[in-house]
């Protein structure tokens, strides 16, 4: 068995490299996978990328299979579709989905790999990290029929609550992003656009994932008397202020956190974590998913396009990191 990969690493905020590795041999219950794609998220990882990791969270941030600790040296990501070319027999040339960073090949126990349904591109699949945080957020959420929702934030967790709400019968959805070019990506999952000036109020739910203080503000903004923010951004290091003068009182208005660390308390008797992501990647059978990946590179060139990230100089929603194989063509090739 060939055990040579290559792996992203951060060696200090703001300085990314690839590095070579060596595997280890997969032991009974574990597979080898050799990566296709994967998929940075770009609010997440830009903030690891900046060392914007607070020292009271770097516990809870730790990604499943990460390596060193935050700021740096640290190995971080958990979007990455490959196929499996050793473990049991029932797996092997499987499409499969890992929490895993990005790395050319690497082993992980059989528990740790979901396989990806064959009517779901494996280049579409590295969404499922970012869905499965919409579906826990709609489970918290919990909205009703006919209910007036804003997703305020078109970013790829917002662009992905959007893409389930519009699932849901007889409900109002709008996405709300001050990124007027945003309304092509809100017109591809089939809900309305607006400018945060111009947005519609009276609302029973807004989602929030714009992570900015000003997208804050204006999600109280929208909320009928009695309504709820669904807080979804992750703000890091940095301290936000909110208007919770005003109306916020005498209107009885609700700010919710949710987070994909655990499974929402409305389903967790019944789904486990296994469950919620099947169910991810069950969702992203849908096509209208493509519209959450606008940028690209090759693996050897992820330590610029992070930086690009970082910087704002590439404003991808899903960046999609291609590796050296042919099923992994450019975009615009399959």
């Amino acid at each position: 068995m060939d055990r040579s990969a290559r792996a992203f690493w951060l060696r200090s905020p703001g300085r990314a490299e690839i590095r070579d590795i060596e595997l280890p041999e997969p032991a009974e219950g574990e597979v080898l996978v050799r990566t296709l794609f994967s998929g940075v998220s770009r609010g997440t990882e830009t903030l690891v990328f900046r060392g914007g990791v607070p020292e009271s969270q770097q516990t809870a941030m730790r990604a499943p299979f990460q390596e060193g600790d935050f700021p740096g040296p640290v190995k971080y990501g958990y979007l990455n579709v490959g196929v499996v070319e050793a473990g049991p027999s029932e797996l092997v040339g499987r499409t499969v989905f890992c929490l895993y960073p990005h790395q050319t090949r690497y082993v992980v126990p059989v528990s740790a790999v979901t396989p990806v349904p064959e009517n779901v591109p494996a280049s579409r699949a590295v969404l499922a990290g970012t869905v499965e945080t919409a579906v826990n957020a709609l489970w918290d959420a919990a909205p009703l029929l006919g209910d007036r929702i804003a997703v305020v934030g078109a970013g790829m967790v917002g662009a992905s609550v959007a893409a389930l709400l519009a699932r849901y019968p007889a409900v109002r959805v709008q996405l709300v992003d001050a990124n007027p070019a945003r309304a092509d990506i809100a017109q591809a999952l089939g809900v309305g656009f607006a400018l945060p000036s111009d947005a519609a109020g009276d609302c029973d739910l807004v989602v929030h994932a714009s992570a900015t203080e000003a997208g804050l503000a204006r999600a109280l903004e929208l909320l009928a008397p009695e309504g709820t923010v669904l807080e979804l951004s992750w703000y890091g290091d940095r301290r936000v202020s909110l208007p919770l003068g005003e109306a916020f009182h005498s209107r009885r208005l609700v700010i919710r956190s949710s987070q994909v660390g655990t499974v929402s308390p409305a389903r967790s008797a019944r789904r486990t974590y296994a469950d919620r992501l099947g169910l991810s990647l069950e969702l992203l059978a849908d096509p209208a998913f493509d519209a959450l990946i606008t940028g690209e590179c090759a693996f050897e060139e992820l330590p610029e396009a992070m930086a690009d990230l970082a910087a704002g100089d590439t404003t991808a929603l899903c960046h999609l990191v291609r590796y050296d194989t042919e099923l992994s063509a450019p975009l615009e090739e399959r």
